[in-house]
């Protein structure tokens, strides 16, 4: 059972609040480290059931200031894509156990941090073409079933987004419409599949302050704030957790 102690509010309240800097102005990308972290505190459904409900506050508090301002064609690819991608996600999540959820969390997130490494370094070249509509779906697919299992939607994403020539903000607007839709077609398999308890309501409820202060603080931090400081400090903590999840799962 979910305790709502010290400790539980000490660790959620940050991963809140950094969830909320990344998805209001950094493009989603990172705001599952938030679950990967509170997935070392608590089993990995509760983790991924009390993110959901807060990501999905953040989602609205962060739909007006980017109102229309996102591609609506990229968008409807993704989302329709998402969709089977969620079906599948459910299926796993049904025939798997928590250690095994536990390395697919700590597996995606250091594989996000290897992949902007190799990027970075030369390793892999970045997509310089436009993506057709076909890969649009596919990266759908993979976003809504790695959201799912882990809220690490975002790369996926990012990868088909990047590729369409679009500017900073339209981007991150493409990426709120298409996260508040993946979101809420998560949480109905998410409550058949009883993840959610009153615990993770009440967690929610008290939580929902600092989901909308880290939207608020995210909005202000696309215009000011390096993108270079903050994916650094993120890259860290999801190094960092993905291989404590990892060494979990395995011993």
């Amino acid at each position: 059972m979910l305790e709502l102690n010290l400790l539980f509010f000490a660790v959620a309240i940050p991963a809140t609040v950094f969830a909320g800097v990344s998805k209001g102005g950094f493009g989603s990308g990172v705001a599952f480290a938030s679950s990967a972290i509170l997935a070392i505190f608590l089993e990995p459904g509760q983790a991924l059931a009390v993110m959901l409900p807060v990501l999905m506050m953040i989602d609205a508090a962060t739909l007006k200031p980017y109102w229309r301002k996102w591609s609506w064609p990229d968008a409807r690819l993704l989302i329709l894509g998402g969709l089977p991608g969620v079906a599948a996600g459910a299926w796993l999540y049904r025939a798997t156990d928590a250690d095994l959820l536990r390395l697919l969390i700590g597996g995606i997130s250091v594989a996000f941090v290897a992949w902007h490494l190799a990027q970075s370094r030369g390793w892999i070249k970045r997509v310089t073409h436009q993506l057709p509509a076909w890969a649009g779906l596919l990266a759908g697919v993979v976003t809504g079933f790695t959201s799912f299992v882990s809220h690490a939607g975002g790369p996926p994403a990012a990868v088909y987004l990047l590729s369409q020539g679009l500017d900073k903000s339209r981007f991150q607007a493409t990426t709120v419409i298409t996260f508040w839709a993946i979101n809420i077609a998560k949480f109905i398999p998410y409550a058949f599949l009883g993840m959610f308890t009153l615990q993770t309501a009440w967690a929610n409820v008290l939580l929902a302050p600092f989901a909308v202060l880290g939207a608020w603080l995210g909005v202000r931090a696309h215009r000011l704030m390096s993108e270079r400081v903050f994916f650094a400090i993120a890259h860290s903590l999801l190094t960092l957790t993905g291989l404590k999840l990892i060494w979990d799962a395995l011993t």
